[in-house]
């Protein structure tokens, strides 16, 4: 009995100390500095709010280890959302349960480690049960391009980022991971929500990911991760906007706004995607969903306005290896595509990829019950192999379809309404095909934090307030640093000599208020440098080469030599360039290392004895699938008497991942180019691993030919309704694929032959 009183005198004294402790009261930290975070950070304990002060706190790396309870979390927040600033060199890692930090925004730096927010203090010390919410990211880019970091790893389970802002990842490596390389981060059941995923310029090579969850190497392993509700706006880095390297995955009720890529199920199995919205409006490769693996199920979402092609398609069914290994293409078995709608979706591509290695068709899959209407009467089918593997049933079309889908696809004429949720369904209400009328489009405004802007990705050209000028140097070397962001400055008459390198920072525009009648020299080696964060449009002006420096390798533009983070865009319109010829190599444009152009154009313009190229853009010569231009566009221009090339545009190596370089050449005269002794491919155009490529109604005198080099990617090049006056036809050369060259070369005229 005794033994008795005295064990329950124990008993009661525990519960007691655990009353005592469950209701302690929790404490507030207010934190001024970082030697006061690292004094309080030690003894957090469940219930311990830490309220950073506003302000920038500049190379902080944040450590929140403890253990918290669902009931009484440890959070980390700001005193003011959106006014604690994390810049320079900072960072956040959390370990322990129960973790919450909302309300930080990173900009103006990077990360000193593989990550600006991990869910790990190290490889040992995870989080679980956590959750990042109301953070943002903004332009938080490592200064060497090609150094890669996450802005937020998930690891350990149990975890939830959401509500969060993430705009501007320009470095290489992606957005958001979710990290399943140990048994505490597999099964980890993350949910990723209502975050607004910005602008992500196009990359210009592999590694651009917005989302990625797993990799190759754990494929085969189940994530179970929930990525839902989220919104993407021109999330262009690469061909995958999502990559899905695991199995067991949710992707529910997201939004692609003028997304160039697709959500991509690249490695393992049974994932869910349902209810999302792509929403394409006609921009060029913007794509849907690309099917890969075993038992993956796409139901219910609607498509509209793609125009993306092969791996980037509105839709791809891929070809698979046979007994491939875990990093190649799993052969698609049991898909089941159900009640999707595809509305002005170009491609539709079934069994893509098909090549010597791709022999592995889709097997035991079903494709039933799709709506797919072109108002353009486009039928978006292609089928590159066998698809008998893809059972279809009940699938309705406005257009024929190929004879071996006609016995799945019913073709009907349909008329299209705007339903209350803003998507296009047809008028009869007993049609069953198709995405279902209740679905939920997500808006913008629901997703990220309310108290930090949505802003564009970049500024437009002319966009700002226009400056007129008076002739000069000083005058106008004043007003490019006084100027803003897109604005005009206008030249009057006259005669500029400048004496000193033009640093171009923002998006601005030098006009002359009379074409042809403001006239520019140089005494530098180069007269406008474009670095990080400048774009710059030419308009009216002529510039001589005639005061440069007497030695090599001059230019007019050229892009910073290395270190550029920011694409940049270059047009020039109704300017003459002259005389470029007072020592060798004298280009007109030149690109550094690493530097990457959304957009160059050149239209209109005269060029004169240039002993150099006029676009130098082959500067990524290692044949690792990067290049320096997404859009070359040369329209209307005449080129007398360049000893080099128009225009040198180099993408090599073997990835598939990117979408360009793509070229336009259209209406202009080429007299006497491409012959000089330095000009070492001998040509006018050289053009290697180009993926687009429409060379129209030139003419070319006396010129050397036009050289084009196919490598990956199913490369398209149109050469057509040309004049080759003196000048030899020509030539394409297949460097990846056996057989003859896959080049359009129609309708195009030769002359004075005899003259070559």
């Amino acid at each position: 009995m005794r033994l008795f009183k005295g064990y329950l005198l124990t008993i009661c004294l525990a519960l007691l100390l655990l009353l005592v402790s469950v209701t302690a009261p929790a404490t507030e930290y207010f934190v001024q500095s970082q030697d006061e975070y690292r004094a309080i950070s030690s003894k957090l304990v469940a219930g311990d709010t830490v309220i950073l002060k506003n302000g920038v706190w500049t190379d902080f790396e944040i450590v929140l280890d403890g253990q918290g309870r669902a009931d009484a979390p440890i959070t980390l927040t700001a005193e003011t959302k959106g006014q604690v600033i994390l810049s320079g060199q900072s960072n956040l890692r959390l370990a322990g349960q129960h973790l919450i930090v909302t309300g930080l925004v990173f900009k103006n730096g990077y990360t000193p480690s593989s990550a600006v927010i991990d869910f790990r203090k190290n490889s040992k010390e995870l989080a679980f049960h956590s959750r990042v919410t109301e953070v943002v990211i903004d332009n938080y880019n490592n200064p060497d391009k090609e150094e890669s970091d996450y802005w937020v790893a998930l690891y350990g389970q149990h975890n939830r980022l959401d509500h969060s802002h993430f705009v501007g990842k320009r470095n290489r490596g992606v957005t958001i991971a979710v990290r399943l390389n140990s048994e505490k981060s597999q099964q980890n059941h993350h949910q990723i929500d209502h975050n607004y995923f910005g602008y992500r310029p196009t990359f210009g090579s592999n590694g651009g990911e917005t989302l990625r969850i797993g990799t190759s190497h754990y494929s085969l392993t189940d994530s179970f991760t929930l990525v839902e509700n989220n919104y993407f706006e021109h999330t262009n880095g690469e061909v995958e906007i999502i990559s899905i390297k695991s199995g067991k995955n949710t992707l529910r009720g997201n939004v692609f706004y003028e997304a160039r890529g697709t959500l991509t199920l690249r490695h393992g199995n049974g994932n869910i995607v349902e209810q999302n919205i792509f929403l394409g409006n006609g921009v060029e490769h913007t794509g849907g969903i690309r099917v890969i693996n075993k038992d993956q199920v796409i139901r219910n979402n609607y498509l509209q306005g793609l125009k993306g092609y092969r791996f980037g398609s509105g839709f791809t069914v891929l070809n698979g290896v046979p007994n491939s290994s875990i990093n190649r293409y799993h052969q698609v078995e049991n898909a089941l595509i159900v009640n999707n709608s595809f509305i002005d979706v170009d491609h539709i591509h079934l069994a893509a990829g098909s090549d010597a290695e791709r022999t592995a068709v889709p097997i035991n899959s079903v494709m039933k019950d799709n709506l797919i209407i072109n108002t353009n009467n486009h039928q978006p089918f292609s089928l590159f192999d066998d698809v008998s593997g893809i059972k279809l049933s009940g699938n309705v079309a406005n257009t024929e379809v190929p004879a071996a889908l006609e016995y799945g696809v019913q073709q009907q004429d349909l008329t299209l309404e705007k339903a209350e949720n803003g998507l296009l369904y047809p008028v009869s209400d007993t049609m069953s095909a198709g995405a279902k009328r209740d679905l939920k489009v997500l808006s913008k405004q629901d997703t990220g934090v309310s108290w930090y802007p949505k802003l564009p990705g970049a500024v437009t050209f002319d966009s700002g307030q226009t400056h007129r000028i008076e002739k000069g140097e000083k005058a106008l070397l004043a007003a490019i640093d006084n100027a803003d962001e897109g604005d005009v400055i206008v030249l009057a008459n006259g005669q500029y000599d400048v004496s000193k390198l033009v640093k171009i920072n923002k998006t601005l525009t030098l006009k002359a208020a009379e074409e042809g009648q403001a006239r520019l020299t140089f005494e530098r080696s180069t007269l406008f440098e474009i670095q990080d964060g400048g774009s710059l449009k030419l308009e009216g002006l002529a510039i001589s080469g005639a005061q440069s420096p007497d030695s090599a390798g001059n230019t007019v533009v050229r892009t910073q030599k290395w270190g550029m983070v920011e694409n940049y865009r270059f047009v020039m319109l109704n300017s003459q360039i002259l005389q470029l010829d007072i020592n060798h190599s004298f280009d007109f444009f030149a690109t550094g290392k690493g530097a990457f152009a959304d957009e160059i154009t050149l239209m209109g313009n005269t060029f004169e004895n240039v002993t150099g190229d006029i676009l130098r853009l082959n500067t990524e010569i290692e044949d690792l699938g990067i290049y320096n231009a997404e859009y070359v566009t040369i329209k209307n221009n005449t080129f007398n008497n360049v000893q080099g090339a128009v225009v040198k545009l180099y993408r090599g190596g073997t990835d598939e991942s990117t979408f360009g370089p793509h070229l336009l050449m259209a209406d202009n005269t080429l007299n006497q180019v491409g012959h000089g002794k330095r000009n070492k491919n001998k040509s006018s155009l050289y053009l290697h691993g180009v993926q687009v490529a429409d060379i129209q109604q030139n003419t070319l005198v006396s010129s050397a030919p036009i050289k084009i080099e196919h490598t990956v990617g199913e490369p398209v090049t149109v050469i057509k309704g040309n004049l080759f006056d003196a000048t030899l036809v020509p030539t394409v050369t297949e460097l990846r694929v056996e057989g003859p060259h896959t080049a359009v070369i129609d309708d195009n005229k030769t002359v004075n032959t005899e003259k070559r």
